[in-house]
């Protein structure tokens, strides 16, 4: 076991405020009490060397200023992003001489270390790197980022710059996060900031104080994790797509909408969705944290589900669109109007489809109704003993990216969401989508809209 000395130098250098994202992030990260990072182990390629990864990491170092970011104190007492024009970093190498499959399992159970211990920017880089040589060779890369230097859609387009190392390819030259950070704090930021707080005011005077409605009493653990899989659910999805022409993620989050009314009776339905904000300009390529909440709201009542399939698409380009902006003065605008209102509004009600593309809308023809019907059996919920993260949102639903099926992470405070709410919604969801995909005509059997 050792550590390899990685040299990085590159451009972008500086200091500035944290970026929205960073703030978003910074501020989901206390309230789990996580460190939300990103990352995994994977095999490496055979005839890999413990020089070629080392060489990987200062390619990565050198292009990227996130990576090259460290937190410092500001004047005001509200941290600053510090970006490194050089520096180093450290490779570790960890030799193990077990069976192959004991390797494999010894590297995800440094990723998972990786991952549970907390990034400490104050002194050291968002990145942990390590290589696994199982007897003699370089056998895994283990690698670990702070969700401060970037999200999902910053890992994806790191990994794609990898691909590149050794080819010439030139530098990314999407907008550095000191860059978006001037930007943000100038008049067309706080024009643009401005115009999306009236969206979120006018979104959180349109829908009940509360997502679910308040469990009985406390149930002991808190953190409660559901995970179900429905082969079903993704038939369905592609029938209803094939007929209405709105692709398979939209047709979920309308199928989501109209489960979670079914189960609260709340209306009209909200749910916060993860947008990557990487379709604004100078942003596609972007190796940095980009991804906010919008707040969707659908009015699921007196229709049939193909109708509010159509408004679900209406409602989410409007919130997409309106995802980018400074998340404390969002809060500060939500406080104030929970203020006016007499009682706290809680949005913590997340939908994050994670499933990329291809896996959203697979090719070829739609499916008939009768293998949606005979996928029914595959469906399956289970509750994990001991959730991997110690905290949770209110009510978390992660789509994973599994294929053949749908495969939901549903992570939860017992606080705030019934456990047993939690699989009505499950149960919800996938009767919705098949009762559409057989039924064209389908209402969504939700009446009446709750006064808000």
């Amino acid at each position: 076991m050792g550590t390899f000395v990685v040299p990085f130098a590159g451009e972008g250098g500086g200091s500035g405020a944290l970026t929205w994202g960073q703030r978003e992030i910074q501020g989901a990260m206390r309230r789990w009490g996580a460190t939300l990072s990103l990352g995994d182990s994977s095999p490496l390629p055979p005839g890999s060397t413990v020089e070629q990864i080392a060489a990987l990491l200062g390619f990565l170092m050198s292009r990227h200023p996130s990576l090259r970011t460290r937190l410092r104190p500001g004047p005001d007492g509200q941290p600053r992003q510090e970006v490194a024009a050089s520096g180093e970093i450290g490779l570790e190498v960890v030799d193990f001489a077990g069976t192959d499959a004991e390797a494999a399992a010894f590297a995800k159970a440094m990723s998972d270390g990786y991952y549970r211990e907390p990034f400490d920017l104050s002194t050291g880089w968002p990145v942990r790197m390590a290589v696994v040589r199982h007897r003699g060779v370089a056998a895994y890369l283990v690698a670990m980022y702070s969700h401060l230097a970037l999200d999902a859609g910053g890992l994806a387009a790191l990994i794609a710059d990898a691909a590149t190392v050794g080819t010439g390819h030139p530098a990314p030259t999407a907008v550095s996060p000191l860059a978006q950070a001037r930007w943000q704090a100038g008049p067309a930021g706080h024009r643009h900031n401005q115009n999306t707080l009236r969206y979120w005011d006018r979104a959180l005077r349109a829908i009940p104080a509360r997502r679910f409605p308040l469990p009985a009493g406390p149930r002991p653990p808190r953190i409660r994790e559901l995970l179900a899989q429905s082969p079903a659910l993704d038939l369905a999805l592609r029938v209803i797509a094939g007929r209405t022409g709105v692709d398979t993620p939209t047709v979920l989050l309308a199928a989501s909408a109209t489960a979670l009314a079914r189960v609260t009776g709340l209306l009209p339905s909200a749910s916060l969705v993860m947008v990557s904000n990487r379709f604004r300009s100078g942003y596609a390529d972007s190796v940095s944290v980009l991804s906010q909440p919008a707040l969707c709201v659908v009015d699921v009542a007196g229709a049939s589900f193909d109708e509010v399939v159509a408004r679900t698409w209406r409602s989410s380009v409007n919130a997409y669109k309106n995802a980018y902006c400074d998340p404390v003065e969002r809060a500060a605008l939500q406080a104030r109007i929970g203020a006016e209102r007499g009682e706290e509004i809680d949005i913590f009600c997340f939908f994050n489809d994670r499933r990329t593309p291809g896996q959203k809308t697979p090719p070829g023809p739609p499916p008939a109704a009768a293998d949606v019907r005979a996928a029914l059996p595959g469906t399956s919920l289970r509750w994990l003993e001991t959730p991997f993260d110690p905290g949770s949102e209110h009510f978390f639903v992660h789509v994973n990216p599994t294929p053949d099926t749908i495969d939901l992470r549903i992570t939860l405070d017992a606080g705030w969401v019934d456990p047993a709410d939690a699989e009505a919604y499950v149960r919800e969801l996938e009767a919705v989508a098949v009762g559409a995909a057989l039924d064209p005509a389908m209402p969504t059997g939700v009446r009446e809209r709750h006064p808000v």
